[in-house]
């Protein structure tokens, strides 16, 4: 089962394989994310843009976050060819997709612990 932000089915994979470390991966993903999310805005060259932008891609490829991964690769891209213009309405997309990604990454974390 998939969806338009999360990937489910690499979700269930990651939960065979985690077992009991399901609920610690999900935690140290949103942790994770609040830092790249912010290592996004704070970001002071084009350099650190587009490390950062990386990261995000690939954490959140590995989590199922499928959309996440697709704008933080569009950054990336964008930045390596230049010029950085306009690129705030990319970086305003990843935020609103981070944000629904949360919630439903916060809502698998409540239906794990409740198991």
């Amino acid at each position: 089962m998939s969806d338009s932000h999360i990937d489910r089915e690499v979700l269930s994979d990651l939960q065979e394989v985690m077992e009991d470390g399901y609920l610690q991966l999900l935690e140290t993903f949103l942790e994770d994310s609040e830092k790249r999310l912010s290592q996004l805005h704070e970001a002071k060259s084009a350099d650190e843009l587009a490390h950062a932008a990386h990261s995000f891609k690939g954490s959140s490829s590995n989590m199922g976050a499928v959309a996440l991964a697709e704008l933080c690769r569009q950054l990336e891209d964008r930045v390596n060819q230049g010029p950085l213009q306009g690129i705030e309405d990319l970086i305003n997309q990843i935020d609103r997709e981070y944000s629904a990604v949360r919630a439903l990454y916060r809502a698998e974390c409540q239906r794990v612990s409740s198991e």
